[in-house]
């Protein structure tokens, strides 16, 4: 009896899955098949350090004029960052189906071609450039386009399946976003913008060397040269630790500088402080799911240290 009942139900579920799903069903499946190729997470944080270097390019409360500007530079930033990562996803096809942490995405289980890939990221970017182009200057946009080729080529084609020191050269894209925010504003490349991407600079590879500790396996099996694989754990785990220290030192640039006042002073003191410990931590005894909690407090560490930076800035108006 049980034996039939389970082929019936077999045969409804089979019947079922033949049964072409609705229209919007299904362009809602493929919205969200595209959406996932944007990497939300990752963008949403770009944006976020962009607003900041935005706010901090601004004397005091933005005007009318600027709020426009500044919404227009975060279409324009997200757009290309968009494209970035889609781009990034149609190289790393077969990168991704050979990893745990990525074989989910549309482009590696095939469920999106890669000329509807290509096609997606050539209208997002163009889109984002356009954006910028008219409703906010010129050099954000090339700048913003230099940012495209050095993550999506220079990084992802060139530099990731090359040399363990990817994440250190190719971090340099990846610090961009506060110097986009605040050129968008300014319209100039100035010293404070510099600092808040040494910052994120040098908080890169202690942020990336976490995660590739404990994902090591994964990125053994796709054949990249990540450090864990390439030095080892042991390596990988002292300069995550030295990079905490060089990153707490560079942290402290902006006040040192006259940019800050003593909200941020403390703010980056306590929080580098909290990372070195972690790294300190994962130094001596290392466990994956240390590596872990590193990896998600490095997070952390960055968006606040970051919103310390705003808070001190309007405090002081």
């Amino acid at each position: 009896m049980s034996d039939t009942l389970a082929s019936s139900n077999t045969a409804v579920a089979d019947a079922q899955a033949l049964v072409p799903p609705p229209a919007h069903a299904a362009w809602l499946l493929k919205a969200r098949q595209f959406n996932t190729l944007t990497k939300p997470r990752v963008i949403q944080l770009i944006v976020f350090c962009a607003v900041i270097g935005m706010l901090l390019a601004v004397p005091g409360v933005p005007t009318a004029a600027e709020s426009l500007k500044a919404v227009a530079a975060c279409i324009g930033i997200w757009l290309v960052a968009g494209a970035a990562a889609a781009f990034n996803c149609l190289i790393e096809q077969g990168i991704d189906a050979r990893m745990k942490r990525t074989a989910w995405r549309p482009t590696a289980r095939g469920e999106l071609s890669r000329a509807q890939t290509l096609l997606f990221s050539a209208v997002l970017g163009g889109l984002g450039m356009a954006v910028l182009a008219l409703w906010v200057n010129l050099l954000t946009m090339w700048l913003t386009l230099a940012t495209f080729v050095g993550y999506a080529v220079v990084y992802t084609v060139v530099l990731k399946p090359l040399t363990p020191q990817n994440i250190v050269i190719g971090g340099a894209s990846g610090a961009m976003p506060p110097v986009l925010g605040w050129v968008a504003m300014r319209g100039s490349v100035d010293p404070e913008a510099l600092m808040l991407c040494l910052i994120i600079f040098l908080w890169t590879p202690p942020h990336f060397w976490a995660l590739a500790l404990y994902r090591v396996e994964d990125y053994a099996r796709a054949g990249l040269p990540m450090l864990p694989v390439t030095h080892g754990n042991a390596f990988t785990r002292l300069h995550v630790l030295l990079y905490t220290v060089v990153l707490l030192a560079g942290s402290l640039l902006p006040f040192i500088y006259g940019m800050s006042g003593w909200i941020y002073l403390v703010s980056a003191l306590v929080l580098g402080l909290l990372f070195v410990g972690y790294a300190f931590r994962l130094w001596r005894r290392y466990s994956d799911e240390l590596a872990r909690k590193t990896f998600r407090f490095s997070i952390v560490h960055l968006m606040l240290m970051f919103a310390a930076l705003l808070v001190d800035h309007y405090w002081t108006i």
